[in-house]
């Protein structure tokens, strides 16, 4: 009978242990790691105020208005959803906060509870109407968009008479909202809005709650594939829903950084057509669009390079419009990369 000669070079596959590199570029973030390492040099080498530390600040504040918003969104495409509305849900937050503390009269403090509980709800009826129908998240963030848009221009004409709200700037409570969504500081000479410190931590948080709880597994599970997640008991409606919140939340949050940011006023045409940046900064940073892969820390790359394009391109004297070229280049590219670098990862 033939035997089975094992060598001391022989490696049993399942016990070997992969590179450094191989570790690396199985990482959903790598490519846009590489791809704002790349921006930040050619800026740097062909816009001199884009080497000027002093405009660090404002490149990280664009940034970080975007950035915010792509922790959830990341989360939520990572779980195999998409949330079209998210956008005009940011207005709808601040409009609310808003309008509800001028036409009341009450604390700017308790308009932003109930903006709070606006958003949230806006967020589980998303997700609760996906669950319940079955229809693509596309299609019912969609008809929310169009919804909360409406909503948005026809309260504030309703409310004030004009497409912005009245300001709440005067009122109680500002003063204190003001220093925890819009504040800044200096740092070393630079000016940091307080935006960016938030942004910063709810990356750090955001990225421990995927990669190391339970129900970051969850997260991957469904958007991986529903039906076997359901198999083995996670509780995929639960977690898309709470998702879908998340969303909502980080909407409010934006949106109150939003009203305090501008003297308590907020243009109710605000908002259209962010949800496709937020959407960019996800798939730049390794999210792919159908689900179960990806990376919040990528995400925040990916904002950042758009902060960095953004500016580097006033900085370097070109015309604006070629930004939106840029954009739909970007995503076309990280959309490949990222289908390469997953392949290679599940191949190795």
């Amino acid at each position: 009978m033939a035997s089975t000669i094992t060598t001391p070079d022989t490696v049993d596959d399942r016990v070997s242990t992969r590179s450094v590199g191989v570790r690396l570029l199985s990482r959903p973030e790598i490519g846009s790691l590489v791809g704002a390492a790349v921006i930040l040099l050619f800026f740097a080498a062909t816009a001199a105020p884009f080497r000027d530390i002093n405009n660090v600040g404002t490149i990280l504040y664009g940034a970080a208005l975007i950035g915010v918003m792509a922790v959830p969104v990341a989360l939520l495409m990572i779980g195999g959803e998409f949330d079209l509305s998210a956008g005009v849900a940011v207005t709808t937050a601040g409009l609310t906060a808003g309008i509800f503390a001028y036409q009341f009269s009450v604390n700017v403090w308790l308009g932003m509870v109930v903006s709070l509980a606006v958003a949230l709800a806006v967020g589980a009826f998303n997700g609760w109407l996906l669950m319940r129908t079955g229809l693509p998240s596309f299609l019912v963030t969609l008809g929310t968009f169009f919804i909360l848009q409406g909503l948005n221009i026809a309260v504030t004409r309703l409310t004030s008479g004009a497409v912005a709200s009245n300001s709440v700037g005067d009122m109680d409570g500002f003063s204190s909202a003001h220093a925890v969504f819009a504040s800044q500081f200096k740092l070393g000479g630079i000016t940091v809005k307080i935006i960016i410190v938030w942004w910063i931590v709810f990356v750090a948080v955001a990225a421990w709650f995927l990669l190391r709880t339970k129900v970051g597994n969850w997260i991957f599970a469904v958007g991986g594939d529903a039906a076997a997640a359901r198999a083995v008991g996670v509780p995929v409606k639960k977690v898309k829903i709470g998702l879908f919140m998340t969303v909502g939340f980080f909407a409010w949050f934006t949106g109150m950084h939003l009203l305090f940011a501008q003297n308590g006023v907020v243009q109710s045409g605000e908002g259209v057509g962010k949800e496709f940046l937020y959407i960019i900064a996800a798939v730049v940073g390794g999210c792919l669009l159908t689900g179960g892969y990806g990376s919040v820390v990528g995400a925040a790359v990916g904002a950042l390079i758009f902060g960095m394009v953004q500016l580097g391109v006033v900085y370097a004297g070109w015309n604006p419009d070629w930004f939106k070229a840029f954009l739909g280049v970007m995503l076309l590219l990280a959309t490949i990369v990222n289908l390469v670098v997953k392949k290679k990862a599940e191949a190795r």
